[in-house]
């Protein structure tokens, strides 16, 4: 989130990480050949960070050869916070039990580049002296076969180093890799508890510490309301005049003075939850409309303003989905990746298709059109009419993901998707709205997700790949299922 100064709130910051590459090898072709490697592992690492495609700086560490100088180098990976994961290159064979002590203390992501320095065989000069500098083919298993040893959750990324897609790989794998040492930071705040007898969004919250690292703590819905109530008529001005250059104000059949009555307290909300979050060190939260004690209107228009920045939420007490928002805004550098529910189908042949909506609550990041700041009715809840951002989502292909609690631990669930904009505007429905269908199609794709037990909060990103998605469920230790 960004403040009038320009400055992101200390909540939202993540680290100023960076990546350690270093290559393997050994003594057997001596020290001319060791010199030849470290040269050739400083030009790939210079033209990888040249190359402009990657999110994170990329550090040269040299050349490794014993296993002390390797456990060694694992323990400073550990102990430095900057230190998002390790980048690995077999330039040249690379006795692999040298590997292990330090490899099973490494507690970040690791990545092996199966590469070569050079990208042919040259049929009529190869000699010796080449394939003491080009044994990938030869390193890499070894290597490899150390790892899958291990039960090591790395990741391997093949082929020549300067092809683009090469570099892309190790550039979305970076993304995933900082996701992972940020989710050890994800805080939510619950104000309230779950929604009543509704299952799914049930968890155990210690585990969800013990293995993916979030912290998830309650507050009273009063205290929340004494925040808000804090806030000044000067800072929701400011905040309303903002508004006014970045959506378009429909006051509809409203009064006037009701309408900026309801859109100035969402305002007011927006900025006391905010507030809130950041003095206690959150960067996630969930409401529940049923505990609303203090509150004029169910917060809409707010969370969407909040999510917009870059927080995570989920509605109903799902505290396992606005955790999952966070982490994704994260991999998504906050780009088109939003909570979502399955809210309705089309199963008409030809038009089969999901239409996900919220009461109030969905991101305007994926908007196609210019957001309308509108106020109407809300039959759950009890309360005022709230106001909300209303617009159709954008077409395209996304990625949907939730998180289910099962005795024996957390289950990640995913699908491809096809976005598409609502086949007709819905002027009695007031929502933020996406069409979507799975890839597998509606009949398969449903069937799979309710079988595996997902639930109907997600996060549905257009930024992320489910190669993506899958990394990080391995690197999480997650169970995941991937409908395709």
């Amino acid at each position: 989130m960004v403040d009038e100064m320009g400055v992101l709130s200390d909540m939202l910051k993540t680290n100023e990480y960076e990546f350690w590459f270093v290559a393997g090898s050994q003594h057997l072709y001596g020290e001319e050949q060791l010199r030849n490697v470290a040269r050739d592992t400083e030009a790939i690492v210079n033209k990888l960070n040249e190359s402009g495609k990657l999110p994170y700086k990329v550090v040269c560490k040299g050349v490794m050869t014993t296993a002390e100088g390797i456990t060694q180098f694992m323990k400073d990976v550990n102990y430095n916070d900057n230190v998002a994961g390790v980048i690995t290159w077999m330039h040249t064979f690379s006795p692999a039990k040298n590997w292990i002590r330090g490899t099973k203390l490494l507690q970040k992501p690791l990545l092996h580049l199966a590469t070569q320095y050079l990208d042919n065989i040259p049929y009529a000069t190869i000699d010796f002296d080449y394939m003491n500098l080009n044994q990938s083919a030869h390193g890499d298993r070894e290597y490899g076969y150390l790892n899958a040893r291990l039960g090591l959750n790395n990741k391997i990324v093949y082929g020549y180093w300067e092809d683009e897609e090469v570099i892309q790989e190790v550039a979305d794998w970076q993304d995933v890799a900082v996701a992972y040492n940020e989710s050890f930071h994800i805080r939510v705040c619950r104000f309230g508890d779950t929604m009543r007898d509704v299952a799914v969004t049930e968890g155990d919250k210690v585990e969800a510490q013990i293995r993916m690292g979030w912290t998830v703590d309650y507050y009273p819905i009063a205290e929340l309301v004494a925040e808000i109530e804090k806030v000044s008529d000067g800072d929701v001005e400011k905040e309303y005049q903002k508004l006014q250059q970045d959506y378009e104000l429909n006051v509809g059949n409203n009064a006037q003075d009701k309408f900026e009555h309801s859109v100035r307290y969402q305002l007011k909300q927006y900025l006391g939850i905010r507030s809130f979050l950041d003095k206690k060190g959150y960067n996630a939260f969930c409401t529940n409309f049923q505990d609303l004690a203090g509150m004029e209107q169910l917060p809409g228009l707010a969370a969407q303003l909040l999510m917009r920045d870059g927080y995570g939420f989920a509605a109903e007490g799902d505290w396992k989905t606005a955790a999952l928002t966070r982490l994704l805004k994260i991999m998504a550098h906050n780009d088109r990746t939003v909570f979502m529910e399955d809210y309705t189908l089309d199963l008409r042949k030809g038009h089969e298709a999901i239409l996900g909506a919220h009461m109030l609550e969905v991101d305007p990041t994926i908007a196609s059109d210019k957001p309308k700041v509108e106020v109407h009715p809300l039959d759950i809840g009890d309360k005022e009419d709230p106001a909300r951002l209303v617009f159709s989502g954008m077409e395209g292909d996304a990625v949907d993901v939730t998180i289910a609690d099962f005795r024996h631990g957390f289950r990640m669930i995913s699908y491809p998707v096809d976005c598409r904009k609502p086949e007709a505007e819905t002027p009695h429905l007031p929502v933020a709205k996406q069409l979507w269908t799975p890839k597998v199609g509606l009949k398969k794709g449903s069937t799979e997700w309710i079988k595996a037990g997902g639930g109907h909060h997600t996060v549905l990103s257009f930024r992320l790949k489910e190669e993506q998605i899958h990394d990080l469920a391995v690197m999480l230790g997650m169970e995941l299922v991937e409908i395709q």
